[in-house]
């Protein structure tokens, strides 16, 4: 049902930034058609919905503005619910301008940020969380934070929702029903052992959505990989490979980075955002000294660590590395490879005949050499294989690469994937948990079904406030809406 108080004015905004060959500007309320049929060629008032109409936009003396196609929809058949018309006109800003300036003059108003999907919301064309879904849609940087909000602009999440709160209100019915019958105590609706059993589904199916939110917020924010290393080893020149960019300078001088440097990458389509840190060594330098205690901050954070050397590590070095990395996926990577006799693949080209020579007498193969890697970081009890490299060359960063993808241990991403992205949906699923385990227990403890019932009747308010099925404060609405852009 169309929310007549919020259509009474008619909005209008750009939907496509000015300078580009085509520009959209969309129009929506319940005198959308008549005010654009003023302002147009041809009498489309009458026209039926879902079609296209070509003509000229008019100044006010009737003079053309620019050629242009009006799409017409009608009520409740548009993306906010409301009678709508988008005018698809040449690019130009001052042309775009001049369309908006006739439109305010025929009765249009200019849209508020977020308010053409405001009204779509309240009209009832989308529930709260797909209404956010749009602006996420949006900002999607990433093959994996698209399908995420395409998934719950679909409404995947909704119909989680939904679900958990038809099993909330059969069981909240149930013991309502006893409470009506409360004179005949030999009477009960709801098996407790049953309802148990269903508090506890609910509550883990719950505290999994909540969960998620941590995969969700490193997605939307890239997932944080620390850099570390000794000095020189090639940290800046690995980031800059990564990058695919001149970020960090690069320089055979020890401990060039003494501050850290941050920047994000698409692998896969996932963003890892990448920390190139000061070289770990002893120095009396304070400002390397508090670049360094950064790297070691940077570590605690991050979600990955890349552990770079030149050289196979001591057992004592993986060791104390593996000791500061407990909690993270650490992946141990050699570097420089390109500088070894027999690097790649002990494969020599002669510049005058092509021919191959390969040494295979005096030194020690790079497979040996990983071997005894290998070796040594099996006898350390780590977790963590070495990846050989040339940064400086690209060497094995498709390696590199494929272990990044396999440490974020991401779950299968597709369009029904349900992932938790926002802090608000975050907060209301915990408060439900902890309403959750208040049934639980109550349950347990064989309490009266009407203090049962009202820790239920708390989870399904919480739970309506991610999808806004209740009554949800303006300024709510306000806060949601006022961080979308002007046309959405």
């Amino acid at each position: 049902m169309v929310n007549r108080q919020l259509s009474a004015d008619t909005i209008c905004a750009l939907a496509t930034r000015p300078g580009g060959a085509l520009g959209v500007i969309r129009v929506s309320g319940s005198n959308a058609v008549p005010i654009v049929a003023s302002v147009f060629s041809k009498d489309i008032t009458s026209a039926p919905a879902n079609t296209l109409h070509y003509g000229d936009i008019l100044h006010a003396d009737r003079s053309p503005i620019d050629e242009a196609v009006v799409a017409l929809w009608r009520a409740p058949h548009s993306y906010t619910g409301e009678d709508a018309c988008e005018i698809s006109c040449h690019g130009s800003a001052y042309i775009m301008e001049q369309i908006l300036h006739r439109l305010t003059e025929a009765g249009c108003r200019q849209a508020q940020p977020g308010e053409y999907t405001q009204r779509a919301y309240l009209n009832g064309r989308l529930d709260l969380s797909q209404a956010e879904a749009v602006a996420d849609l949006i900002a999607s940087t990433n093959r994996a934070t698209y399908r995420i909000a395409l998934s719950q602009l679909k409404g995947h999440f909704s119909s989680e929702l939904s679900t958990l709160r038809e099993q909330l209100l059969k069981m909240t019915s149930l013991l309502e029903l006893e409470l009506d019958f409360s004179d005949h105590e030999e009477l009960e609706f709801a098996d407790r052992t049953e309802l148990a059993g269903l508090a506890r589904q609910i509550d883990e199916r719950v505290l999994s959505l909540a969960h998620s939110f941590e995969t969700g917020k490193a997605l939307k924010r890239g997932i944080p990989v620390a850099i570390v290393g000794k000095t020189n080893v090639g940290k800046s020149t690995l980031l800059n490979r990564l990058l695919g960019d001149e970020r960090a300078i690069v320089s055979d001088i020890h401990g060039t980075t003494r501050d850290v440097i941050e920047d994000t990458a698409d692998i896969r389509g996932i963003t890892f955002r990448f920390i190139d840190t000061a070289g770990i060594r002893h120095t009396s330098d304070q400002i390397e000294q508090l670049g360094i205690e950064r790297t070691y901050q940077k570590i605690n954070e991050a979600q990955i660590v890349i552990w770079l050397t030149d050289s196979a590590p001591t057992p004592s070095e993986i060791s104390d590395m593996r000791q500061r990395c407990a909690d993270k996926q650490l992946i141990t990577v050699r570097n420089k490879i390109d500088k070894e006799p027999l690097a790649m693949d002990n494969v020599q080209r002669t510049a005058d005949n092509g021919q191959q020579a390969t040494d295979n007498g005096q030194r020690t193969t790079d497979n040996e050499k990983k071997e005894i890697a290998n070796k040594q970081l099996t006898s350390a009890n780590c977790q963590s294989s070495m990846i050989n490299i040339s940064a400086k060359l690209g060497t094995g960063i498709t390696d590199l690469e494929s272990a990044l993808y396999a440490a974020a241990d991401l779950p299968s991403l597709d369009e029904n994937s349900v992932i938790v992205t926002s802090a608000r949906h975050y907060d209301a699923l915990t408060r439900a948990h902890t309403s959750l385990l208040r049934v639980r227990e109550a349950l347990s403890l064989s309490l009266s079904g009407d203090l049962v019932a009202e820790d239920l009747r708390d989870v399904l308010a919480i739970l309506g406030e991610i999808t806004g099925r209740q009554i949800t404060s303006q300024e709510t609405l306000n806060n949601i809406f006022s961080h979308f852009c002007i046309g959405k």
